[in-house]
């Protein structure tokens, strides 16, 4: 199995869900290497149901992912915390959307829900949690309790981080930070469009099909992150287009590359 820990499909929280960019991303997932994808859209993100409303329509669940033409997609979002950072949380797909719901009162800057109460309410639920970007300048990890940080099942090794920062220091620090908590990493690319995928990828002689399988993988430390050695291409190529995309965003948030299909769309009744 080749999974990607941290995928984005839509191409900025503002912006629509576009089925046409979504069937893109998940195609090109696959033309990636990719077996596997962790679904990790932002909670907040603007119209955050109408992705899974599309998944329940048009894909079969099998275990604890959806099957779309072959690549395995695992329900998750990625969750700011009041103190600062970002957490990824991965579930069964009816505990997210239970999960999301609940967290509906915390959208909003400052208003974001602790560190500590995020993972009360994780501890609710069969839940895969791993710290996203820890080391990110702009909303680091660092800085909280590391009792709390334990209750985290991995750190992030950070695609568009790795770019940004310098691959080699960045790789020794995260490992530090993670050896002092005796804390596993695992690779997510962050990509918010496809040419970034396959930039970070790990690697399992498992296949993992439901959140406990992956929950052990990382565990047994059965796998092996991959770091592509074109990743600055394929980040700086992905960021770039990402940019251009949504300087087309128009003030109902949908690019015109894509208008057609997004409007044609209408959002089915979110499942529960």
């Amino acid at each position: 199995m080749n999974i990607d820990f941290h995928t984005h499909v839509k191409v900025a929280k503002i912006s629509r869900f576009m089925p046409d960019y979504f069937e893109d991303m998940l195609k090109e997932a696959k033309a990636a290497g990719l077996t596997a994808i962790c679904m990790t859209e932002h909670f907040n993100t603007f119209q955050t149901m109408d992705t899974y409303d599309y998944l329940e329509a048009n894909y079969p669940y099998v275990n604890e992912y959806y099957d779309v033409n072959g690549l395995k997609v695992f329900a998750g979002m990625e969750v700011d915390v009041k103190e600062v950072g970002h957490i990824l949380i991965v579930a069964e797909r009816g505990e997210i959307v239970n999960m999301r719901k609940r967290l509906s009162e915390y959208e909003r800057k400052p208003d974001f829900i602790p560190f500590k109460a995020l993972m009360d309410l994780a501890d609710e639920y069969n839940t895969l949690r791993v710290g996203g970007h820890p080391l990110r300048t702009s909303t680091p990890l660092t800085h909280h309790d590391p009792e709390q940080l334990k209750r985290l099942d991995a750190f992030d090794l950070n695609g568009r981080d790795l770019y940004a920062q310098g691959q080699h220091p960045y790789i020794e620090e995260l490992e530090a930070f993670a050896a002092q908590l005796d804390m596993p990493i695992v690779g997510g690319s962050d990509t918010h469009q496809y040419l970034q995928y396959g930039s970070v990828y790990n690697e399992s002689s498992r296949e993992c099909e439901t959140i406990n399988d992956l929950k052990d993988m990382i565990k047994s430390g059965d796998y092996r992150v991959h770091v592509s050695p074109e990743l600055n291409l394929k980040v700086k190529s992905a960021s770039l287009v990402k940019k251009l995309i949504k300087t087309s965003l128009d003030d109902r948030g949908v690019a015109s590359l894509y208008e057609k299909v997004a409007l044609k769309h209408t959002p089915l009744k979110a499942f529960s």
